[in-house]
């Protein structure tokens, strides 16, 4: 096969039914294979697969992974795809017609090892008013992304592709391994960082990659992540998983993209580098000062900050008696031992 597209799917059978009529109408560039990983669905999903595949214009392949979580299903995927290109993708996501040709024209074009596209929202309810939708930090919540209309290199300036919309040359797993499982979203967790996590591996390898416009697919955003206690909890996760990276990698808490990290020796309290605890006091009287002020937006993106940094003290808290290890992340020991879970 030139390209095998892997779509991993727990109980959403509905939304994959339309997810794969619009992969359905995606021209593929050469032989192509589709693998949906079943990750213990518990709802009609084998059966909207084996339907589709019947009348699929290429071969659909049905896989089951026992154990929860995305990326040990994308793992499974990986591993039984026959594909020179792995195209990545989510059961919730829309296509333009020439997604995979711009794909496998982006690995061409820039001589790289992985590409990525723009992510545009689809709303399924209507988008609150305080949802920003040019706002950074609200994309990273609800999974959208667009660097804008030129190619840019990914970790140079622009952060790592979405896993819904992702394409690497087959050979650079070998190189770089397979994604940490236990870094990605699972039952009753957010944690959120398995993809910067291979990337920032795939970096230190000297794996290059490539933001391609061209490259566009549409995410179905659902009702329950336009809810503020949704964007709480994600944000809360997204702390306890940046607190990971640091203990598996010394990946600065903050900003784990940068090579030159800027809180690197910093004095800590409790595990967590004092810089950090002053920029919580600044964010907390901010946070203050613009509620007395009516300025709720900014308000709530302060409120979110600090909903991350409790993340981020409650599992430096968790590990204050483990090693902090050197050198790429690996997320190899103790990923399980996440603390202070919210409801």
């Amino acid at each position: 096969m030139d390209v095998s597209i892997i779509i991993c799917t727990a109980n959403r059978a509905s939304e994959l039914r339309c997810t794969l009529e619009s992969l359905a109408l995606v021209r593929p560039p050469g032989r192509a294979e589709l693998l949906v990983v079943d990750n213990r669905s518990t709802d009609d999903t084998r059966r909207v697969i084996e339907t589709a595949a019947r009348g699929f214009p290429f071969l659909v392949r049905y896989l089951f992974e026992g154990e929860q979580g995305k990326y040990g299903a994308l793992n499974t995927g990986i591993r039984a795809s026959s594909g020179r290109v792995i195209v990545a993708t989510d059961d919730d996501a829309r296509f333009e017609a020439n997604w995979l040709e711009r794909a496998v024209d982006g690995l061409t074009a820039h001589g790289c090892d992985f590409v990525g596209g723009p992510v545009r929202p689809l709303w399924s309810a209507r988008k609150p008013d305080w949802l920003d939708e040019d706002s950074s930090l609200y994309q990273k919540v609800i999974a959208v992304l667009d660097y804008g209309p030129e190619a840019r290199e990914f970790g140079r300036g622009v952060a790592w592709p979405l896993g819904v919309n992702v394409a690497y040359r087959r050979d650079v797993f070998d190189q770089v391994g397979l994604f940490e499982k236990r870094l990605g979203r699972k039952l009753g967790t957010l944690r959120n960082q398995a993809q910067r996590e291979w990337h920032l591996r795939a970096r230190a390898a000297g794996v290059r990659g490539v933001y391609v416009p061209e490259m566009v697919v549409h995410h179905v955003i659902p009702p329950e992540r336009l809810r503020k206690a949704y964007f709480r909890r994600w944000l809360y996760w997204n702390g306890i998983s940046r607190a990971i990276l640091y203990r598996e990698g010394r990946y600065d808490i903050e900003e784990p993209d940068a090579e030159q990290p800027p809180n690197a020796g910093a004095p800590q309290l409790f595990g967590v580098p004092y810089p950090l605890i002053a920029k919580a006091a600044r964010t907390l009287r901010s946070l203050v000062w613009h509620r007395m002020n009516g300025r709720k937006g900014v308000g709530f993106e302060r409120e979110l900050w600090l909903c991350s940094f409790a993340g981020v003290v409650c599992q430096r808290w968790a590990d204050r008696h483990l090693p902090v290890t050197e050198g790429p992340a690996t997320a190899k020991r103790a990923l399980d031992r996440s603390a202070c879970t919210l409801p």
